[in-house]
């Protein structure tokens, strides 16, 4: 017979094994529900070696504004964890690295929406209040990477692999611009302007890679194009995987490494040579790198590593079907990354 000590202990045991069980299950619904929603926060669950971040890309109708906003959340290997947003003033070529406590950051764990102190972050729109910059812009007609047969993002089904050094997904492959903000050079306009959206999140930023991206084509509005390759560990040992998506009169056309698209690539004096075919489409990009600014970038989940990028990057894109050319033009305020070893990834 039990007394009622050891009675109540039970019945305490009871409800804290039952918290316990109902914690696991929420954060397994949490990331199952992200696993689907490549834009959302994928960190429940995760307390060391892990970063995520979002990149928020602004540029105004005249284009003497282009502005990069990158929040995030970074977690060492002894559990620490730091938030922060990144500024990047494209044209000015400087960049800004403002940390919060970890018990900033707040996200919605139903939809992409991110608290961070002050500041907000979704796919609708941005709410700033760091020092040098305030105020709203919100988004219309965004253009997601659509999902198909291959997987729910931008990753296809290299989504579901559970051990990738880093994820990517693409929010926005392009969006008008409401609202503006106070900055150092004063109150910007961003209202006709035009956006871009994109994240990582996992252990480490590849030690080699190539990203660009430019939706400011002249005479072309909604035309974008993001393309990016990289040196991607796996299991006991490495491939070259690159990933290409040209939206273009209401269409992205995709070309990965797991959609079996073909490419060959080269280097030149400050920028790349790109050819992508798949089926009866091809195409050709020749980027060229302009000055930049340095953004940290994760190692086992810290904010350690520097990357330079430039938001002032220039790319030509020529798109063909059938071997005939049906769009040709120059896309500006490029942004623009060439870090690590690149030489390592001409062998694709």
């Amino acid at each position: 017979m039990f007394s009622g000590r050891q009675h109540g202990g039970k019945i305490k045991n009871c409800f804290s094994l039952s918290r316990i069980m109902a914690s696991f299950f929420d954060i397994q619904a949490r990331k199952w529900r992200a696993l689907w929603n490549p834009d959302m926060y994928h960190g429940w669950g995760k307390s060391r070696n892990y970063f995520e971040g979002w990149y928020f890309k602004l540029v105004d109708p005249l284009g003497k504004a282009s502005l990069a906003f990158i929040p995030g959340i970074s977690m060492d290997k002894n559990g620490n964890k730091v938030a922060f947003v990144q500024v990047l003033d494209g044209l000015k070529a400087e960049s800004h690295y403002h940390a919060f406590p970890e018990n900033a950051f707040r996200a919605d764990p139903k939809r992409f929406y991110v608290e961070l102190g002050n500041n907000i972050f979704s796919n609708e729109m941005i709410r700033l209040d760091v020092p040098g910059y305030k105020g709203e812009v919100t988004f219309h007609n965004t253009v997601p990477w659509p999902a198909n047969n291959y997987g729910p993002g931008v990753m296809g089904w290299y989504s579901f692999v559970p051990f990738m050094q880093c994820y990517h997904g693409v929010v926005s492959m392009d969006h008008g611009l409401d609202g503006s903000l106070d900055t150092p050079e004063g109150k910007i306009a961003f209202t006709g302007g035009q956006g871009y959206i994109e994240k990582d999140w996992g252990r480490s930023f590849p030690k080699a890679w190539i990203w660009m991206q430019t939706n400011h084509f002249m005479d072309s509005p909604g035309t974008s194009i993001m393309f990016s390759i990289a040196h991607i560990p796996w299991l006991n040992g490495a491939f070259i995987g690159f990933l290409g998506g040209f939206l273009w009169k209401g269409k992205v056309y995709a070309f990965t490494t797991y959609n079996k698209a073909g490419i060959r690539i080269s280097l030149k004096e400050h920028g790349v040579l790109i050819s992508l075919q798949r089926g009866d489409f091809q195409l050709e990009i020749d980027a060229n790198q302009a000055p930049g600014a340095e953004l940290k970038s994760p190692i086992s989940g810290e904010m350690l590593g520097k990357v330079n990028e430039s938001m002032r990057a220039r790319i030509h894109v020529t798109f063909k079907k059938g071997g005939k050319t049906i769009f040709e033009g120059t896309g500006t305020h490029a942004g623009m990354e060439m870090a690590g070893d690149i030489d390592i990834l001409l062998d694709v």
